[in-house]
């Protein structure tokens, strides 16, 4: 239906000159109000780390609702960028001329970009430090110099959780002591938590108003095409590392989907702005799915689903603890001339086998956020489209690769005992 049409539709029904009175005050209502919406000025999004896993998801879903998109990372974007992106390349955040280029024009800051989170690279000390606490400054730096109003911190869990169980924890909880943490990954994460934090309210260069900043604290992320955490966790299952679970049965962790994710994001940028009264300013909040789950039966549909049996043996936490210390040790000796994956770290055992999950009723209320549910059906999926999932001649290779192994070890062993003349 055209606009003239609709006009008519709605003054068919009024007698007399009313008719036409009435036509002239609606054209001239929408043509003016449809100007104003057209005229309104299009916002601009930086995301730093924006061309990882759900820093793109995220700027995918600000593009989607208009918004101009900037992209800021160390690594070169891995697909075709559409019209209305823009990306921009530089050291991890660590250089500040190249984070002051990023940030300007921008007019909301998500800060994702970080290091650290798993694997050997829990073991970087010194690029950790460099990213995640002088790069979260230069952040700051660049978003007060440049009158950027807004900025979102993608924070963590880690910064209240150092491996003592928490059952349904707020935000009430205070900030793990720096000394307790087990990782240096957590503690920088605390550390430029709290700088994004205490910025808030900061006045803007030139007096053009404040900065408002927040933090959201995820939950491990999942979905399909997940980059970080589920690719390694497939390596282990299909190269029959994942023998075994540890920890009690009873405990209790949490996930959040990307998408889920990525909601809780725009909303927390949306209660920034003066139209919602900047409520969620100077605020930190726990984002999951909101369903605490054990972390090995949260895998199980993923281990099965590609094929491969799930693991009855179970071992005691402090058993494997002890193995991720002694594995983080060998690492800080051998690690400047190999840099091996370690199997586990001290965090990563932590993480998923202590108990420990939070309550969404303060990121429900203030940010409106709605988990959808989610299982790991289309991650399944997303494997097993790339070839992933057990086949028989692997399962042979498997087992014919484990008895030769065990067979040099037999052949190690004994050539250490004495020989009997």
């Amino acid at each position: 239906m055209t606009r003239k049409q609709l006009y008519f539709l709605l003054i068919g029904t009024l007698p007399g000159i009313h008719k036409w009175t009435t036509f002239f005050f609606l054209h001239f209502f929408i043509e003016v109000s449809g100007g104003i919406m057209e005229n309104t000025p299009q916002e601009t999004y930086l995301v730093t780390g924006g061309c990882g896993y759900f820093g793109f998801r995220l700027a995918q879903s600000l593009h989607k609702k208009g918004g101009k998109v900037l992209l800021f990372d160390s690594v070169c974007p891995s697909r075709e960028l559409p019209e209305g992106f823009t990306f921009t390349q530089g050291a991890h955040v660590r250089e500040y001329a190249q984070v002051e280029k990023a940030v300007s024009g921008a007019d909301c800051v998500f800060h994702i970009a970080s290091y650290g989170m798993s694997g050997r690279e829990q073991l970087n000390r010194q690029l950790i430090e460099a990213v995640n606490v002088e790069g979260t400054r230069n952040i700051l730096r660049a978003c007060i110099q440049h009158g950027v109003s807004r900025l979102v911190y993608t924070s963590t869990f880690n910064v209240v959780f150092g491996g003592q169980v928490i059952e349904n924890g707020d935000e009430s909880l205070p900030y793990l002591p720096l000394h307790l943490h087990p990782d240096h990954y957590s503690r920088t994460k605390s550390l430029a938590e709290m700088a994004v934090l205490k910025a808030n309210g900061t006045m803007l260069n030139g007096g053009s108003g404040m900065l408002r900043t927040c933090a959201l604290r995820p939950a491990g992320i999942y979905g399909p095409g997940e980059q970080r955490h589920l690719p390694r966790i497939v390596g282990y299952i299909e190269r029959g590392v994942f023998m075994f679970v540890y920890g009690s049965p009873q405990s209790l962790v949490e996930f959040v989907h990307v998408d889920n994710l990525v909601s809780a994001h725009v909303l927390a940028a949306e209660a920034l702005t003066p139209e919602k009264q900047h409520r969620s300013a100077g605020q930190a909040y726990f984002i999951s799915d909101g369903r605490p789950v054990n972390n090995f039966e949260f895998f199980r549909p993923l281990v099965e689903g590609l094929g491969y049996p799930f693991p009855k043996l179970r071992l005691p936490i402090s058993l494997i603890y002890l193995f991720a210390f002694l594995t983080e040790m060998i690492h800080h000796l051998v690690g400047p001339f190999y840099n091996f994956q370690p199997l586990l770290t001290r965090t990563e055992v932590y993480k998923t086998g202590v108990t420990h999950y939070f309550s969404m009723a303060k990121a429900r209320e203030e940010l409106g956020y709605k988990p959808q549910e989610y299982s790991l059906d289309e991650v399944v999926e997303w494997f097993r489209s790339r070839g992933h999932g057990r086949k028989s001649y692997r399962s042979f290779v498997s087992r014919f690769r484990d008895i030769l192994l065990f067979s040099v070890l037999v052949v190690v062993a004994l050539s250490f005992l004495p020989v009997v003349r």
